[in-house]
């Protein structure tokens, strides 16, 4: 299973609630407001850690998890 910070966790159970997720609309859903840039920080992480992808959508990317939750 993986191992995910507080932060990375937050993002990835609204990734996991929509299924998909611009930076915006994950910002949007999250509990607790935090920054854009600190949203799209969060994501490049996960994406570098291997747990989500990402598919370009006009000017954003739409983040899609790459591992089930548990």
């Amino acid at each position: 299973m993986a191992d995910f910070t507080d932060r990375e966790l937050d993002v990835m159970s609204v990734l996991w609630d929509l299924e998909s997720g611009t930076v915006a609309e994950v910002r949007a859903a999250l509990a607790d407001p935090l920054a854009y840039t600190t949203v799209l920080t969060v994501l490049r992480t996960l994406e570098t850690k291997g747990y989500v992808r990402h598919r370009d959508e006009g000017k954003a990317h739409r983040y899609i998890p790459t591992v089930a939750r548990r």
